[in-house]
């Protein structure tokens, strides 16, 4: 059985009609297909679904990366590598089963994979935690990296999380350190990292997994610091509000390409992935296959100069930089706010140095 969204109630009545425009055994009884309404059938729905998911907003985006039908971690694993050895444990505390990690064979070479997986119905979900990932799930990541690092096994990892689990367990074995021990891992690589954001790409769930040479985003997924309904709840107190939320947060890949903080967008199906499950795997074999052939030209020092350049360059293009040639520099000299701050730190340390000099004077006098 289909799942449609709320926006979706033309293209399900087309698709209904379709079905049993096509089934010559229907409720009318036998009857012979008339395959002209059928193709008029076809191309309404085609129009239909072009002129639905060209205008989509932000909100509806996220509806579509966060539907049930949606390609999982679990699918691509699958259906793009060969010879997968799955690997468990984070030799601390135990195995996190919302994320899939091990070691596979990629158009031959061997990578490292790993995957959020949300789970395909609700027995699955529970098992997976929905793609929430514990403290232990985020050192095994870890473990199995440094593994591949010191291998020299590229890493590819898919993206689809609400976010990091929440829950008083994964604090208390240190969720938070996890996280930025994993953000620490994946920066000081020396082997080319590609993320692929296939569903949602939540919080610091995602970022942990995130930090790398290329992030690349499916078409109709989204990459956020919070959910739009954590957004609202928070900025008007009222999660109803989470298309204004949505739209502020500019969560969408188009959005995300043009602010530079993602580096390729992946076209999908129309429609979205769930409608071609076969075109996506195309779409994502044949970026994955031109990333990983572009780093082979790059030593251990350029992967990792890369990165760092990558992300220091966020956002650094449109504040006060006047010289843009470097803008992964950290120094302050090109800044003019830098330079009023200094000149005012010169004149409170004179003025300073002159009263302490006024102090001793009376004091001697």
């Amino acid at each position: 059985m289909k799942n449609y969204l709320n926006f979706e109630k033309d293209i399900e009545n087309l698709e209904t009609e379709l079905e049993k425009l096509k089934d010559p055994y229907n409720e009318d009884g036998l009857s012979e297909v008339d395959t002209e309404k059928i193709s008029n059938t076809q191309a309404e729905l085609d129009k239909k679904l072009k002129v639905i998911y060209s205008n989509l907003d932000p909100w509806q985006t996220t509806m579509v990366a966060r539907h049930e039908d949606r390609p999982k971690a679990k699918f691509f694993i699958d259906n793009l590598f060969t010879d997968f050895i799955p690997l468990s444990g984070d030799r601390y505390y135990g195995e996190d089963k919302s994320v899939l990690t091990g070691f596979a064979k990629f158009n031959q070479i061997s990578v490292l994979v790993i995957g959020q997986e949300k789970g395909e119905d609700l027995e699955t979900r529970i098992e997976r935690n929905f793609g929430m990932m514990r403290p232990e799930g985020y050192r095994k990541t870890i473990r199995l990296m440094k593994l591949a690092d010191k291998f020299d096994i590229p890493i590819i990892s898919f993206i689809d999380t609400p976010g990091a689990y929440p829950g008083v367990g994964a604090e208390e074995r240190g969720q938070a350190e996890a996280i930025a021990k994993s953000i620490e891992c994946c920066m000081e690589l020396k082997v080319p990292t590609i993320a692929v954001i296939i569903g949602e790409g939540g919080s610091g769930g995602a970022i942990a997994l995130a930090s790398s040479n290329k992030v690349i985003m499916l078409e109709n997924a989204i990459y956020s610091v919070i959910s739009p309904e954590g957004c609202a709840t928070i900025l008007w107190r009222d999660p109803k509000k989470m298309l204004d939320a949505a739209k502020a947060m500019k969560l969408s890949a188009k959005d995300l390409l043009d602010l530079k903080v993602i580096d390729e967008i992946i076209s999908e199906p129309l429609g979205g992935a769930h409608r071609d499950r076969d075109l996506i795997i195309e779409n994502v074999k044949k970026s994955l296959t031109q990333n990983l052939e572009n780093f082979k030209q790059k030593s251990p020092e350029d992967i990792i100069n890369d990165r760092k350049e990558k992300f220091l360059k966020i956002g650094r293009d449109r504040g006060f930089i006047s010289d843009k040639t470097n803008l992964s520099n950290l120094s302050p000299k090109s800044n003019k706010i830098g330079k009023i701050i200094k000149s005012r730190e010169i004149i409170i340390s004179a003025i300073v140095l002159f009263t302490i000099f006024v102090v001793l004077y009376l004091i001697n006098f």
